[in-house]
C-alpha cells in the first residue's frame, strides 16, 4: 500500500516537471516546430496514461481487498453479537422454565403459605389459648423432683462400682431440654441429663475443636470435636524429699498402696490411638447404669430398662400404675471450665457423628439464654407458648406421615433467633398469634434457603453476660439444614412434611379445643398429648 502511494507521488512529479506549460514561450533555444522533441513527449505523454490506468487498476484492486476484508470482520462481529445474544436468551429461557417447574412443586406450599410463609393459616386465639394452658401440667414439678432424686441415687451407686484409681470419675448431673426450659408439650415427658465424667488422678483430657483449622478435624463436621488423653506430671511429692513428717493432701490416700496405670481400655481409648472413644465411653457408661441399678433396684418399685442400646442412658421407667417417665442420662466431657460438653450423642440427633469425633452441646449455654430472655421480656411473654404449639403440631405430623430432618430443636432454635431480633414488646402475651405466625414464616425461609445457623456459634447478637467460649462466637455459622443441601430427597421430604404441618394446623388445633357437652367443659387435648 505505501509503495503504490510512492509510485504514484513519482510520477505526478515527473509529469508536473515534464508538462510543456513548465517552460514559457519566450524560451527561443528550443525550436517550436522541434519534431523531435514532440516525438518524444508524446511517447512519455502515452507512458504515464499507462503507468496511470496500470494505478488506477492496483487502487481498484487495493480498495476491493479492504472492502472484502471488512465485510468479513463485520459478518465475524455480527456472528459473535449473535452467537452471544442467543446464548443469553437460552440461559434465560432455562432459567425462566426451571423458575417455573419449581413454582408449579411448590405450588401448594405457596398456596398455603402464601408470600409471608403463613398468610392462609386460620389461628384461632381461643384455640391457643387452651391450648397453652393444657399444656401446664401440676404434675410436672413432681416428675422434675422425682427424676432428680432418682438420678442423684443412681449416680451415687454408679460411682461406687467404679475403681478411683483406674476407672473414669463421674460428676453431678446437669438438666437441659424442654423440660428443664419449661416448653415441654407431652405428658410423657422425656428428661435429658447431662454426666460429666473425667479421665483418673495423673491423666487429663485435650481438646481439638473444628474451628480451629490447624487441627485435622474433617470439614463435615462442624461443631464437633475429638479428645485426647493424656499424661499429667508427677506430682512433686515423688521426687522432692519433704520428710518423713511431710503428708501430700493429694496423694495421702495412696500412701501406702502403689500407683497403677489405667489400661488404653480403661481410659476409654480408641485402638492404638490416644482419642477417647464415643463407642468405648457408652460402652463404659451402659454396663455402670447397670451395675448400678442392680445395687439400688431393691428400695424402688418400679422398672427400668434401656429403651435404646445405642444411646447408653436412654432409660424407660415404667411405674406399677402403668405410668412412664423416660431419661436420657447423656455421658459427656466437659470442655475446659465452660459450660459445653462433648457428648456421646444427642437424644433427637439425626445424622449420627462417627467415632473418636464428639458433636459439642451447647444446651447449657442456650437453656441459660431463654432464662435471660425470660427477666427481658414481658411479665406473660408468649415465646415459650409459640414453642410449644409449633413443635406440637411437628410431632403430631410426625406420627400422620413419619420422621423427617425436622426436628424440636430446630424449630427450638427458629425462636431464639426471632428473640434475639425482635423487640422485647413484642413477645407480650396478646401477640402470641403473630408471632407465632413469624415463628412459623422464619422456619418456612430457612428450609426454603436450606439454612438455619446455630443460634450461638458465630452469632454476635448473643448476649455477652451468657460468656459463650470466644473461640465459638468467633467461629463460622454453623448450617443446622447441612443436610438438605447435600440430600435433595431430604429437602424434599423436609418441605412436604411441612407443607402438611401448616395444612393440617387448624384442624390439630381446632380438635383439641374445649367441647361443651351437657354443661360440661371437656377436654380431649389430655389424650392428644400422650
Amino acid at each position: 500500500m505505501q509503495g503504490a502511494i510512492a509510485r504514484v507521488g513519482m510520477v505526478v512529479v515527473a509529469a508536473i516537471l515534464n508538462h510543456p506549460l513548465l517552460f514559457p514561450n519566450e524560451n527561443t533555444t528550443l525550436p517550436d516546430q522541434d519534431e523531435e522533441l514532440i516525438s518524444r513527449m508524446q511517447e512519455y505523454e502515452e507512458r504515464l496514461e499507462r503507468e496511470h490506468a496500470r494505478l488506477e487498476l492496483e487502487f481498484s484492486l487495493i480498495e476491493s481487498k479492504q472492502e472484502e476484508t471488512a465485510e468479513d470482520y463485520s459478518w465475524y462481529l455480527w456472528s459473535s453479537l449473535s452467537v452471544f445474544v442467543f446464548f443469553i436468551v437460552e440461559m434465560l429461557r432455562v432459567q425462566i422454565g426451571n423458575t417455573e417447574v419449581r413454582a408449579t412443586e411448590e405450588e401448594d406450599l405457596f398456596t398455603v403459605c402464601g408470600s409471608g410463609g403463613v398468610d392462609g393459616v386460620v389461628l384461632d386465639k381461643n384455640d391457643m389459648s387452651t391450648f397453652c394452658d393444657k399444656c401446664s401440667y401440676s404434675s410436672a414439678q413432681r416428675a422434675q423432683e422425682f427424676v432428680e432424686g432418682f438420678a442423684d441415687d443412681l449416680l451415687e451407686s454408679l460411682r461406687s462400682v467404679c475403681d478411683r484409681d483406674t476407672d473414669m470419675e463421674v460428676g453431678e448431673f446437669v438438666g437441659v431440654g424442654s423440660v428443664f426450659e419449661s416448653w415441654t408439650v407431652s405428658k410423657s415427658q422425656t428428661f435429658d441429663l447431662i454426666v460429666p465424667f473425667w479421665p483418673p488422678d495423673r491423666f487429663c483430657f485435650q481438646f481439638r475443636l473444628w474451628c480451629d483449622r490447624s487441627r485435622d478435624i474433617p470439614p463435615d463436621l462442624p461443631a464437633c470435636g475429638v479428645i485426647e488423653v493424656t499424661s499429667e506430671e508427677d506430682c512433686l511429692c515423688g521426687t522432692a524429699n519433704m520428710g518423713d513428717d511431710m503428708l501430700c493432701l493429694l496423694h495421702k490416700e495412696r500412701k501406702h498402696s502403689p500407683l497403677v496405670d489405667p489400661s488404653p481400655e480403661k481410659l476409654l481409648c480408641s485402638k492404638n490411638s490416644v482419642l477417647l472413644s464415643k463407642d468405648q465411653a457408652m460402652k463404659w457408661f451402659q454396663i455402670s447404669i447397670t451395675k448400678a441399678w442392680g445395687q439400688i433396684s431393691h428400695k424402688y418399685d418400679f422398672e427400668v430398662s434401656f429403651r435404646n442400646l445405642d444411646a447408653a442412658g436412654a432409660l424407660k421407667i415404667r411405674f406399677p400404675s402403668g405410668k412412664v417417665i423416660l431419661m436420657n442420662v447423656i455421658p459427656a466431657v466437659q470442655l475446659d471450665d465452660t459450660c459445653a460438653y462433648f457428648v456421646c450423642h444427642f437424644p433427637s440427633e439425626y445424622h449420627v457423628v462417627p467415632d473418636p469425633y464428639w458433636p459439642i452441646s451447647f444446651a447449657v449455654y442456650e437453656r441459660n439464654l431463654l432464662k435471660h430472655f425470660a427477666k427481658h421480656l414481658p411479665q406473660h411473654s408468649c415465646h415459650l407458648h409459640c414453642l410449644q404449639i409449633a413443635t406440637f403440631l411437628h410431632r403430631k405430623q410426625t406420627g400422620l406421615t413419619g420422621e423427617c430432618a425436622l426436628t424440636n430443636y430446630h424449630w427450638k432454635t427458629a425462636v431464639m433467633h426471632l428473640l434475639l431480633s425482635h423487640q422485647p414488646s413484642k413477645w407480650g402475651l396478646k401477640n402470641t398469634e403473630q408471632q407465632l405466625r413469624d415463628v412459623l414464616s422464619f422456619m418456612w425461609r430457612s428450609l426454603h434457603e436450606k439454612r438455619l445457623n446455630h443460634v450461638l456459634i458465630g452469632n454476635r447478637k448473643v448476649p455477652k453476660e451468657l460468656q459463650v467460649p470466644e473461640v465459638v462466637q468467633k467461629a463460622e455459622p454453623v448450617n443446622l439444614f447441612r443436610s438438605l443441601v447435600l440430600h435433595g430427597d431430604i429437602h424434599a421430604a423436609a418441605l412436604r412434611h411441612f407443607q402438611e404441618m401448616v395444612r393440617n394446623s387448624t384442624a390439630l388445633l381446632q380438635e383439641y379445643a374445649p367441647l361443651y357437652s351437657s354443661g360440661t367443659l371437656q377436654h380431649r387435648l389430655d389424650q392428644s398429648l400422650d
